[in-house]
């Protein structure tokens, strides 16, 4: 049986951040990983180019039963931090939107730079590790596929259950049960919605059109892309919308975000008399998308000048055109889910350590925690932030 300072479970950023950390502070530290590789999910993230973080991050853009668990470790070691990392290790990088940070090549290089820290501070890393089991003692006793450990300190860094094909599982959850640690129920976040009836056909018959909007869920909105999929709706608008939305609930879409929707109708009567409402509608928005819109809305009038229109009828368009309620049937769950909300109950850890109040010297980080973050980068923050909190302390 090895022994050794601390294991960490689970090799993705959390994971690695929290490992390189403690190796530097002179502990001894092995890190297992279930998959034949580390940083999966960091490597496929953002296109290939891994939004690393973003400039904007802060407690706003997290969710969780208890919104202000998150703050302590994101105030100790910020976005600023991490990007000091990253311009350490040379790596080129640009803000792409709304301040999130992306490689200018390949998240290949993030993957890299966290294994060079973990390497040059002599972290012992194994991958494909299964069948793992853990014994509470003096310590904790670990038993795998691929050796035995014995620890003082256990950090669990598994992730949730977004994207299985690479390897998510419910491991983390399975352990905080065997502790009888309290559990926030999972489900899918930042996931596209699917449809059902005319809606999804609607969308089908739209797939691929995108068109910026205001989405708005449970008193939340956010404005940005939105896009038709031959199975419903998704892009940024409606990823955000998921994380906040519950089986039953409306979305309310804003097809005109950035526009006075009245005031641009009734300018139009009055300056474009003999253009048709989709003519004029086409400055702002996809053709495709106004004629289905129009079928929906305006069919009557379809071919008539807006002159025709009267004023009521043009406030009434104008008012379902920003107000345009949908009722999604589901979302495509875990399998294209980029997060899982949910998890282990913050009232279980010290928000300064991720160590487990009842059973010390568990430690839990990462998206395991009931800690969610928006899109954009927000969630390798959380992932940075919590594994440097537990990396310091272990």
């Amino acid at each position: 049986m090895k022994h050794a300072d601390v294991v960490i479970i689970g090799g993705g950023a959390a994971g690695l951040m929290c490992a390189a950390v403690a190796a530097q502070r002179g502990r001894d530290v092995v890190l297992l990983e279930g998959s034949n590789k580390i940083g999966k999910k960091i490597l496929m993230s953002g296109g290939g180019r891994c939004n690393f973080t973003n400039i904007h991050t802060g407690p706003d853009n997290f969710l969780g039963l208890n919104p202000h668990f998150c703050k302590s470790a994101l105030s100790r070691y910020t976005q600023w931090d991490f990007i000091a990392l990253v311009e350490k290790h040379a790596i080129p990088y640009h803000e792409k939107t709304l301040g999130q940070l992306f490689c200018d090549n390949s998240s290949k290089e993030v993957v890299a730079m966290l294994a060079k820290e973990c390497e040059e501070a002599g972290v012992d890393v194994l991958t494909d590790v299964k069948d793992i089991d853990i014994t509470p003692g003096n310590g904790f006793s670990i038993t795998s596929s691929r050796n035995s450990f014995a620890c003082e300190s256990l950090v669990i860094a598994s992730g949730g259950l977004s994207i299985p094909k690479m390897g998510a599982s419910d491991f983390g959850y399975r352990v905080a049960r065997q502790f009888d640690m309290r559990m926030i129920d999972t489900r899918a976040g930042l996931v596209p919605f699917t449809m059902t009836g005319a809606m999804h056909e609607l969308c089908e018959r739209l797939s691929g059109v995108s068109c910026n909007v205001t989405v708005g869920v449970g008193g939340i909105t956010f404005t940005e892309s939105m896009l038709f999929t031959h199975r419903g709706l998704s892009g940024p608008a409606m990823l955000q919308a998921s994380s906040y939305w519950l089986p039953g609930d409306s979305l309310e879409i804003n097809f005109l975000p950035h526009t006075d929707a009245v005031e641009l109708l009734l300018s139009a009567k009055a300056s474009c008399r003999k253009s048709l409402l989709r003519v004029v509608l086409a400055e702002v928005l996809p053709k495709a998308l106004l004629a289905e819109l129009q079928l929906l809305i305006w069919p009557e009038l379809a071919e008539s000048p807006v002159a025709d229109f009267s004023d009521a009828k043009l406030r009434n368009i104008a008012a379902k055109l920003t107000a345009w309620e949908v009722k999604p049937a589901a979302t495509e769950g875990y399998r294209t889910a980029e997060v899982t909300l949910g998890g282990i109950d913050t009232n279980e850890l010290s928000s300064k350590t991720l160590e487990s109040k009842r059973h010390p010297g568990l430690y839990f980080i990462g998206e395991v925690v009931d800690v969610t973050g928006h899109l954009g980068g927000h969630n390798f923050q959380w992932a940075w932030s919590s594994g440097h909190a537990a990396g310091q302390m272990v």
